[in-house]
């Protein structure tokens, strides 16, 4: 009878030093742990300037106004950078006018700002979204703009002249413009992620000693051919088109290169 309860006992005795082996406990983190694990996921993103944070902001939104009505995104960024002074201009500010769009039949609510005359009415947006939706349906409305649907999507430097032509701005160095900010800050990427595998990255046919000339509006390839000599069956043949259609800010050789 001994014997067992000398047993029992051990067995309790070890079986207790098993459980108090296997219970661990986790060291809390302390105050400035708990700290910097909050700032590691709070931690702000940081840009180079204040143009790639207006990119970043509203690159999805181009990207979706492309998707809806066709505009390249690169067009609508490039722009809006433009018009808004990269969202810090005073339009963009007070009103959420990214693309300087003035009231002309607008019902909405009205800021006034000195443009090209003082205090002229603007349209003002309750968000910016608002006004990227806006910009869309003033170029895709509007039978001025509409040659510039016929171009490709990648043509981003035909639409960048075409805006100009058709009489978006009065500066005469904005298609430039236009196309020095997609280039630098490479928003033909957006395009392409849009278009995928359909995309085909766009060059104007330019070779060597070759002259060419950019459409503009009431040209067509008779009135073209006869301003440089040349019948419209070579100017078709040179420049790989099938029938008559062209488009404002297209590209055509006129004359082809000495060194083909």
């Amino acid at each position: 009878m001994k014997r067992l309860l000398l047993i029992c006992c051990l067995v309790s005795v070890v079986f207790s030093c098993r459980s108090k082996k296997a219970i661990v406990t986790k060291k809390p983190k302390t105050n400035t742990e708990q700290v910097e694990t909050q700032t590691e996921v709070s931690k702000p993103k940081v840009y180079a300037n204040k143009t790639e944070e207006y990119i970043d902001t509203y690159k999805a939104i181009a990207q979706n106004e492309m998707k809806l009505y066709n505009i390249p995104a690169s067009i609508t960024l490039a722009q809006g950078i433009l018009e808004s002074g990269s969202g810090k201009g005073t339009l963009s500010v007070k009103a959420n006018n990214h693309f300087g769009i003035k009231c002309h039949g607008w019902t909405g609510a009205e800021i006034y700002h000195d443009d090209d005359k003082a205090q002229e009415c603007f349209r003002k947006y309750k968000d910016a979204k608002y006004s990227f939706r806006d910009h869309s349906l003033f170029l895709k409305d509007r039978k001025r703009y509409a040659k510039l649907f016929k171009l490709k999507k990648e043509d981003y430097k035909g639409w960048a002249r075409g805006l100009k032509v058709a009489g978006y701005a009065t500066d005469k160095k904005y298609p430039q413009k236009l196309i020095s900010l997609i280039e630098r800050y490479k928003l033909y990427e957006f395009d392409k992620e849009v278009l995928g595998e359909s995309y085909v990255k766009y060059e104007a046919p330019i070779i060597n000693d070759t002259i060419t000339y950019m459409v503009v509006k009431g040209d067509t390839l008779y009135s073209i051919s006869r301003k440089y000599n040349i019948t419209v069956k070579e100017l078709q043949n040179i420049n790989g088109l099938s029938d008559n259609t062209i488009s404002i800010g297209q590209a055509l050789i006129v004359k082809p290169s000495s060194k083909k």
